[in-house]
């Protein structure tokens, strides 16, 4: 990549991704006292099934979660699980905001109620524009029972660290993008 490249316009620079990236990384110790204890956040796999169970303590559904994504706990998931892809698999943090119908873009985490996408995703440094995930459709995921044809689902937080999850998953993230 170009060093004349417009942070703005390169999905690994964005300013508002740099910015949270930062706090999130500033508020994680008090993020995992406030969670648990900072012992059990260590970024091993048993710290995920920690995570997963506060997951579904917190939230009954998919909208629940969805509607908390703006919580400072949801978002230091979203970050940890984040964060353990990037250090486990290679990846690296992208924000990529989508237009608004009414032109301009969404804020991260956006506060309004908007149909365009406002998370941060991770992937390989070499991934296209449209490859990728999400880590609050990640923790999304673990609260569905059957996937939109009625299969059904048993995810776990743990199973992103897994190099198979990468593979599958990789094939029906652009539908559960556009449904989360």
């Amino acid at each position: 990549m170009s060093d004349d490249v417009n942070p703005t316009e390169h999905p690994t620079r964005h300013p508002e991704l740099m910015a949270w990236l930062l706090e999130r990384q500033n508020t994680f110790p008090s993020w995992a006292d406030q969670a648990g204890g900072a012992a059990l956040f260590d970024f091993t796999p048993a710290s995920l099934d920690v995570l997963d169970t506060l997951i579904r303590e917190t939230a009954s559904g998919l909208d629940q979660l969805t509607e908390q994504r703006r919580t400072p706990f949801v978002q230091g998931a979203v970050w940890y699980v984040g964060e353990m892809m990037c250090r486990t698999h290679g990846m690296v943090w992208r924000y990529t905001p989508e237009p608004l119908d009414e032109g301009g873009y969404p804020p991260l985490f956006d506060p309004a109620d908007t149909p365009a996408l406002d998370t941060p995703s991770v992937a390989f440094p070499d991934a296209g524009p449209d490859e990728g995930f999400y880590p609050l459709n990640i923790l999304c995921r673990i609260l569905e029972d059957e996937d939109s044809s009625g299969m059904p689902i048993d995810e776990r937080l743990v199973d992103v660290l897994d190099p198979a999850y990468l593979k599958d998953d990789d094939e029906d993230e652009d539908d559960e993008d556009d449904e989360l």
